[in-house]
């Protein structure tokens, strides 16, 4: 991987689920469990995995397909408003330090961000986060592009759409797979387990 070092970047890629966006499924599962009358253990089989769940984060399944698998998978009767209700309660604000970091950066570079994400979390997060999302010049959102990552075609779509050399795009991402397939597809790489491992990037690449 190059090393990161002043100049060595034209771009800025962010994720936004736990690299700039906080986010907390234990407060989606309590809110389904206490519609359900159950106990949030007794829902956290991993739906996440499902074939319905890519489809519906690449725009190629309705929220109510999604809401009836989740009804299947979960083994609870409760209403797509309800399960929408639950499945945004999943934000749970900006990372700490993350506006004032990338507020910095925008200065020096252009940043984009790019996220697995679906139509009803985007219409919920845009206009809370929007003073942070501000920063990017573009925000790629996989129920838009009908791409995901890790896909590869996922990041050379972004990379093109960026219009820069992948190696010298900085892509910064909490998930190891999702940092692996960006790997293979030639961009430079930070794995985000704090905001300082985003504070220790920039200062790295002199921004």
């Amino acid at each position: 991987m190059p090393a990161l070092a002043p100049g060595a970047a034209d771009a800025l890629l962010f994720d936004l689920g736990r690299v700039v966006i906080d986010i907390d499924f234990g407060k989606v599962l309590a809110c389904w469990a206490g519609h359900a009358g159950c106990t949030p253990a007794e829902l956290s089989k991993p739906f996440s995995q499902s074939e319905t769940f890519r489809r519906h984060e690449t725009g190629h399944a309705s929220d109510a397909e999604f809401f009836e698998a989740l009804r299947t998978t979960l083994g609870i009767g409760i209403t797509d408003e309800q399960l929408l209700e639950g499945w945004n309660t999943i934000f749970a604000g900006e990372m700490p330090g993350i506006n004032a970091l990338l507020a910095r950066a925008a200065r020096r570079l252009p940043l984009y961000a790019f996220s697995n994400t679906n139509p009803p979390h985007v219409a919920h997060f845009s206009k809370p986060y929007a003073d942070v999302l501000s920063h990017f010049r573009e925000i790629f959102l996989s129920c838009a592009i009908g791409l995901r990552k890790p896909d590869a075609a996922a990041y050379d779509h972004v990379i093109r759409a960026i219009g820069a050399p992948a190696k010298r795009i900085v892509f910064f991402d909490d998930l190891v797979e999702n940092i692996d397939g960006a790997r293979k597809q030639g961009l430079t790489v930070v794995h985000v387990t704090s905001p300082n491992d985003v504070a220790d990037a920039l200062t790295a690449l002199g921004l």
